[in-house]
This record gives C-alpha cells, structure tokens and sequence, in this order.
C-alpha cells in the first residue's frame, strides 16, 4: 500500500486531474472551443449542454445534497484521521485526491446555480465556464504541488537511506 513510491498513483493523480479540466461542468471543453470558433449550432449545443448538466447537477443536489455532504465530510473525515493520525499511506493518498475534488465540486455546484439563475448565453456563458475551468485548474495545480511534497516527504521518511 506504498502509494506514494508507485507510478500508477502518479498517474491516476494526472489522469484525475486532467479530466477535471477537461470536463467543466459536464461539458467537454472542446466544445466551448468550438462553440467560439464556429458559433451557430455549435453554440446553440454548447448552451443546450451546460443547461442539461447544470440542471442534473442541481437536481441532484436539492434532492440528497445534505445526504452527500454528510457522506463526504464523513469520508474525508476518516480518511484524514486514519491516514495522518494513523500513518496509512493509502489513506492519506485517497484524501489527497478527494479533498481538492470536493472544493472543486463545491464550486461547480455555486457555478451551476449561477448559470441557471442568469441564463447567460454566447461569450458570457464561455467566459464563465472559461473562469470555472481556470479555477479547476488552480485548484488542481495546488493539489498537485502538495501532493507531491508530502509524497517527497513519506518517501524520504521510509527511504533507507534517511
């Protein structure tokens, strides 16, 4: 369970965070790039898209959203008490994964209700989903650097020559 020694955590950390940015809002990004380039059905798409997902996540959320907050609060809870109180390596590199997840999904939902209030359409809707993404982005930027540090720091911790 060394997860931080092994190349497949490394590659599912780039794997997870690429389709996050990949995928704003539930929509492809290539499609908003589309949409800029070309306009016409493919804007009218991309509007279609966003309304579609926007409007799943939401219902989702009012339907079990307290249910799903209380699961991952309980989740994240016992995998930040387990991993760093208890040192399992495993644990800790699931939390960093899902932490900077559920802030990132925290603010696709504040997004979603944003976008499904003031029905933007055309550049205002791409700028907005352009704004989200970079946010993604960063988030998984950080998440990305600290993980690595602390993954630095476990490997020099178990390493022989330490």
């Amino acid at each position: 369970m060394r997860s931080f020694s092994n190349l497949w955590f490394w590659i599912a950390l780039a794997v997870f965070w690429s389709s996050a940015s990949h995928w704003v809002l539930g929509v492809p990004w290539d499609s908003v790039l589309r949409a800029k380039r070309k306009g016409g059905q493919a804007e009218i798409d991309l509007q279609d898209l966003v309304r579609i997902n926007s409007n799943r996540l939401l219902h989702i959320i009012d339907v079990s959203g307290l249910f799903l907050i209380g699961f991952t609060f309980f989740i994240l809870t016992g995998l930040a008490g387990v991993g760093f109180a208890y040192n399992v390596e495993f644990a800790q590199a699931v939390f960093l994964l899902l932490f900077p997840m559920s802030i990132v999904s925290m603010l696709s939902v504040r997004v979603a209700r944003r976008i499904r209030a003031d029905s933007p359409t055309g550049e205002e809707l791409r700028k907005r989903l352009a704004r989200h993404r970079f946010w993604v982005q960063f988030i998984g930027m950080i998440s990305i650097f600290v993980t690595s540090l602390w993954g630095m720091f476990q490997n020099f911790q178990i390493s022989p020559l330490g």
